[in-house]
């Protein structure tokens, strides 16, 4: 990405994006920079009263209507995401772009202590919803001429930490998906297939994994959505199955 990265002002014009994890932090910021430069929105997250206020603000800047989409992905069942594209579908009829942000950060603890339930809990928010979701959205995006699906990445999923856990270990899945998506649909579609790794980002997850750090003067995540806008718009075209750190 050229620094600094002036986007056209309707960069995303006439695209759907949708974006998990969009009821708060990068996920909640993303989306409305994204409908910002043109883009209809589909607000994917668990709370609905979050995803609300966020649609109101979305609304009320003038911006494309966004969607919202409440599904807990903690639970949800393969027929929940083959619903997802059946909505999609009718309502949209293609996809352009799919941000994966939602994340769940589990327990710091030493393997031998990770309790099987929540290690089951996180992997599949953190995991498997990812590959459920890519796979269940995949024609869609296919539809597109020029697609983009970005991924969430993290410092533990590149050198393993103690006490990391199922956090760790997924973020470390996310980058071999990212990788694998990227070299299989490189040569036979429009879709490229990049992570971000949000270094230092005065986020809920970030406070909740170093709760004595004194985040005063970490970057917010508004601060640091250059690289998602370049990544998820057209200006990145060619670009797949690369890391990008963001702090």
């Amino acid at each position: 990405m050229i620094k600094p990265y002036i986007p056209a002002p309707t960069l995303l014009k006439g695209r759907v994006i949708l974006v998990t994890g969009a009821s708060q932090g990068i996920g909640r910021e993303a989306a409305k920079l994204f409908a910002k430069y043109g883009a209809s929105v589909i607000l994917l997250a668990r709370t609905v009263k979050k995803l609300e206020i966020l649609y109101d603000e979305i609304e009320q800047a003038g911006f494309p209507t966004p969607a919202i989409y409440p599904m807990n992905l903690a639970n949800a069942a393969p027929k929940d995401y083959e619903d997802l594209y059946k909505n999609i579908e009718t309502h949209f009829g293609k996809l352009d772009g799919l941000l994966h942000n939602a994340a769940m950060l589990g327990t710091l603890t030493p393997i031998e202590h990770y309790t099987i339930e929540q290690w089951y809990q996180v992997l599949q928010v953190n995991l498997n919803s990812a590959f459920l979701l890519t796979q269940a959205t995949l024609p869609l995006l296919k539809r597109s001429e020029d697609a983009s699906i970005v991924f969430t990445s993290a410092n533990e999923g590149f050198q393993g930490k103690a006490y990391w856990g199922a956090y760790g270990v997924s973020k470390f899945a996310i980058q071999g998906l990212m990788q694998t998506l990227a070299n299989e649909l490189e040569a036979h579609t429009a879709i490229r297939v990049n992570s971000i790794n949000p270094i230092k980002v005065k986020t809920a997850l970030r406070k909740n994994a170093y709760p004595a750090e004194n985040n005063s003067s970490l970057p917010l995540p508004q601060d640091i959505l250059s690289q998602y806008l370049y990544l998820i718009g057209p200006d990145s075209g060619g670009i797949t199955g690369k890391n990008f750190d963001v702090a």
